[in-house]
């Protein structure tokens, strides 16, 4: 059974400046169907990320993903063997059928290949462009179980590519999840936050041009920054667990402050 992880999505009390921040400097196209009055759907033509205005009791975070299966009846069944809920989603969904999670409660979306809500930024293979989504950052209580769970469940591989130091690397073949086990320990030096994604990754074409524009798009539009990332003694031992648990040499976040892990 092939399994694709096929969209990122972000709660953003900023939802369209976000858009345009990853417009901008990753060079991601909006979906023709959008609805902009809900949110905002960009990609990259391969992975779609849909960017939701944060509603009263939301958080601002990247905040879940989806995968994609070819056999949607058969992977519920085994999700609800597992003891895994799994909840209907309304059908105007351009990209997910079930919402459910995983046993230690990482929420993501479930929708099935060729489904007829599979359109736009939301199929795979649209178009290529040098700058894509490559992986994302999850830690989670019991990073070897999640590990195995997604393998098991969805037939991922293990990552044949680099792997931050005691994590694992599960991967469709173009989306990697790096899955890293949490511990309060790690901020001892820095602001504590719990389980959950921890940081979206990209891959560029080349590392001195996306600083050249990095550098370039934010001096023209400072709306569109990149927020600080470092900052601070309490910021520089964040960025310094951001280097330690993932794989790029360049780090930033975007406009609302989420982590952003580039390689080349």
């Amino acid at each position: 059974m092939a399994s694709k992880i096929n969209h990122v999505a972000i709660m953003s009390a900023n939802y369209a400046i976000e858009s345009k921040f990853y417009e901008s400097y990753f060079g991601m196209k909006n979906s023709p169907k959008a609805r902009p009055t809900r949110a905002v759907s960009i990609g990259d033509g391969y992975v779609g990320m849909n960017i939701n205005p944060r509603r009263a009791g939301r958080p601002g975070r990247f905040d879940h993903y989806g995968i994609q299966v070819d056999d949607l009846e058969g992977t519920i069944e085994k999700l609800k063997s597992r003891g895994v809920k799994v909840l209907k989603r309304p059908s105007t969904r351009p990209f997910a059928n079930y919402s459910t999670h995983d046993p230690d409660g990482n929420v993501f979306d479930l929708t099935e290949a060729g489904g007829e809500n599979i359109k736009d930024v939301y199929s795979h293979n649209n178009w290529e462009q040098p700058r894509t989504i490559s992986h994302l950052g999850l830690r989670t209580m019991h990073a070897e179980e999640m590990a195995q769970f997604y393998t098991e469940m969805f037939d991922l591989k293990p990552t044949n590519g680099p792997v931050p130091e005691g994590g694992h690397g599960v991967t469709d073949g173009r989306m990697t999840m790096m899955i890293m086990q949490w511990d309060l320990d790690d901020y001892a030096a820095t602001g504590i936050v719990g389980p959950g994604l921890d940081y979206l990754g990209f891959k560029v074409e080349d590392m001195d041009a996306f600083k050249n524009d990095v550098e370039e798009i934010s001096a023209n539009n400072p709306l569109i920054a990149p927020s600080p990332v470092g900052t601070g003694p309490e910021g520089k031992a964040r960025l310094e667990m951001l280097r330690r648990t993932s794989i790029g040499s360049y780090h930033l976040a975007d406009v609302d402050g989420i982590l952003i892990d580039v390689t080349g």
